[in-house]
């Protein structure tokens, strides 16, 4: 058996009465953090008296936009409001209609499939891998059909996806591939950079993510000049404001109101020039948490195949009933305990989403714009069935995740105390086994569930169609 690091864990569990491994004054670092450099160049932009991307002279978000082209390697990227509007205006500069199908996965943000729904698309869930958590290639080809325009590939947790795979079958089958890197800035996929291999990319700049801003942000990325300039159009009601000059206030398609803050373009844009060693940090302190949970058979971590790199943007680790003794109908009252467990040692171990997209209200009930788009005539009945989606259930019922402790660049010495409850936990797992056959079980998404009537009954009173 593996036991904890000599003198750094107790012989007792922290939930049983133990002294924790992780010591409470060890705290998570802020993210994003905030240098005097930020707030110089935060203040550069305060100081230009110039804040949007309609105020002419303006250069925060154009240097932006031109720097992570070039990190990127792609010819155009265009600065919006956030990364669901990025999803939004990249499906809008494809050229989406109402009723178009765009095939999504089943486990991601919940933005990814509802992109499609500002547009009247109807969003098409598959089922994801049980190994990188992405949409599988095949899984994609099966579900498309002579109303599919478009598939938004999602690169979860940082992983890239099989990108040559579902490029190539786009391609025969003529429909467009959209990446959401919203969780992947700076992995690459076989020497390129995520964000430059489909035909219009998106990604997130959200102040939980690898490279943030200060608030809310967007990238779209492209080689296409001509989807460039839809997109910008789009974040802006369908305008073409010019560099310099008079600006016409004439709208030639249906556009959002998704501009950037000038305030916000500044702050990434000094986080991007320090992004490179922070990831190169933050990939060796996850390594090396990694590399000593790798020697805890029941712990199943993140894998990464040796044609890409990983984002380390979420930790999401799974447990192996049968090394800890146990039948699998226990896996999902194991991970329950286990982190539990681990909580109680420190470790903010906690799920990632709560149950698969497709199980979501918005979409298992169709309640988009009064019934549509799903009302809309020739778009076919598709009624939720949990057994489609057998790995996303699986998932989310056998696995936690580690968010943002592990984003900062010195994050090493919190990160090595991790390791210590890991080990700790396996060690003395044999106090956790009977509470996870004599407990009963509640899924996440059954839990969620009761969250969300909860939410609702507090918000607006009972809903008349509640059981």
């Amino acid at each position: 058996m593996t036991g904890p690091k000599q003198g750094r864990t107790a012989d007792k569990l922290a939930m049983l009465g133990g002294g924790r491994a992780v010591p409470k004054d060890l705290r998570i670092a802020a993210w994003p953090q905030v240098t005097d450099q930020d707030r110089a160049a935060v203040q550069r932009a305060l100081d230009s008296g110039r804040f949007t991307a309609a105020a002419a002279g303006e250069r925060e978000i154009p240097g932006l936009e031109e720097e992570w082209a070039r990190f990127t390697g792609t010819r155009h990227a265009v600065a919006v409001a956030n990364g669901t509007a990025a999803i939004s205006i990249a499906l809008g500069a494809l050229g989406l209609e109402p009723g178009d199908e765009v095939i999504v996965p089943a486990l991601s943000f919940i933005a990814t499939a509802a992109a499609p729904l500002h547009l009247l698309a109807v969003p098409v869930f598959v089922d994801v891998d049980p190994v990188t958590y992405n949409m599988s290639p095949a899984a994609i080809e099966a579900a498309i059909t002579e109303r599919t325009r478009a598939v938004v590939v999602v690169h979860l947790h940082g992983l890239p996806a099989e990108m040559d795979e579902i490029t190539a079958l786009a391609r025969r089958h003529g429909i467009a591939v959209v990446e959401d890197a919203a969780q992947a800035h700076g992995a690459e996929y076989r020497g390129r950079k995520v964000g430059s291999i489909g035909a219009i990319n998106t990604f997130s700049l959200n102040v939980s993510k690898n490279l943030a801003t200060c608030g809310e942000g967007g990238l779209v990325t492209t080689d296409d000049d001509g989807l460039a300039t839809r997109a910008v159009m789009l974040r802006q009601f369908g305008e073409l404001i010019p560099e310099r000059g008079e600006r016409s206030y004439v709208s030639h398609m249906l556009g959002w109101n998704n501009k950037p803050s000038a305030l916000q373009a500044a702050f990434t844009r000094n986080r991007l020039a320090c992004f490179p060693d922070e990831a190169k940090r933050r990939d060796e302190n996850v390594r090396r948490l990694l590399d000593r949970v790798a020697e805890l058979p029941g712990f199943l971590q993140p894998r990464v195949p040796a044609d890409r790199t990983h984002a380390w943007h979420i930790l999401r680790f799974r447990v192996d009933p049968a090394a800890f003794g146990l039948a699998d109908s226990y896996a999902g009252s194991l991970r329950a305990v286990v982190q539990r467990a681990l909580r109680a040692e420190g470790v903010p171990a906690a799920p990632y989403q709560l149950m698969p997209l497709p199980a979501q209200r918005i979409f298992r009930e169709r309640r988009g714009f009064g019934g549509l788009p799903w009302s809309l005539p020739g778009v076919p009945e598709r009624p939720f069935r949990e057994e489609d989606f057998p790995v996303a259930y699986r998932l989310i019922d056998d696995s936690f995740a580690l968010q943002k402790a592990h984003l900062h660049p010195d994050a090493g010495p919190l990160l090595d105390r991790y390791a210590d409850a890991f080990e700790k936990v396996w060690a003395l797992r044999e106090n956790l086994l009977g509470i996870a056959t004599s407990l009963p079980h509640t899924p996440p998404w059954e839990q969620a569930e009761k969250i969300a009537a909860s939410e609702w009954d507090g918000a607006f009173g009972p809903r008349e169609d509640a059981s």
